[in-house]
């Protein structure tokens, strides 16, 4: 073989494995084919607190706390939310802090959840076997919220 036939050869095979090489076809041993974005699956949405409930028999103190920590001005007593003092959350969303409103009621912090179907997603909730500690039910002017608990914590949903 002479060095110009050998020269050729080499220059066909490397432009070969160079066009290999740059192929966006992948080997389907290196396919996973669960990978969600492969299977047509939705695109994960995040999840948005839209009321975030803190239940405190120190209201004022709080409230004083929060305002110092994060710069923000919480409002007079809001007689829909239990005479919670409210404050914006980014996004629309409110946080409220309230006092118990019964001797027997625990401090607690419990978030809200935005939902589309509140009564859908009550469903499913007791269809995981979540006890529901407050069905759906309407603040006007300011949407629907429900309670469900599962494993000892409580959860709210939220829809506008």
């Amino acid at each position: 073989m002479t060095t110009s036939t050998l020269r050729s050869t080499l220059l066909c095979l490397l432009s070969a494995l160079a066009v290999g090489a740059l192929s966006t076809t992948e080997p389907k041993v290196c396919q996973d084919q669960s990978a969600p974005e492969r299977q047509g699956a939705k695109k994960e949405e995040p999840i948005t607190v839209q009321f975030l409930e803190i239940v405190t028999p120190d209201l004022d103190a709080t409230c004083g706390t929060l305002e110092k920590l994060h710069g923000v001005k919480f409002s007079k007593p809001v007689a829909e939310f239990g005479n919670a003092r409210t404050a914006a959350l980014e996004g629309g969303g409110l946080i409220s802090v309230r006092a118990p409103m019964r001797a027997d009621e625990e401090p607690i912090v419990r978030p809200y959840i935005l939902v589309d179907d509140i009564e859908s997603a009550v469903k499913a909730a007791r269809k995981a076997g979540c006890e529901i500690a407050m069905p759906p039910m309407k603040i006007p002017k300011r949407g629907h919220f429900a309670i469900y608990i599962q494993g000892g914590i409580q959860h709210g949903l939220w829809q506008i």
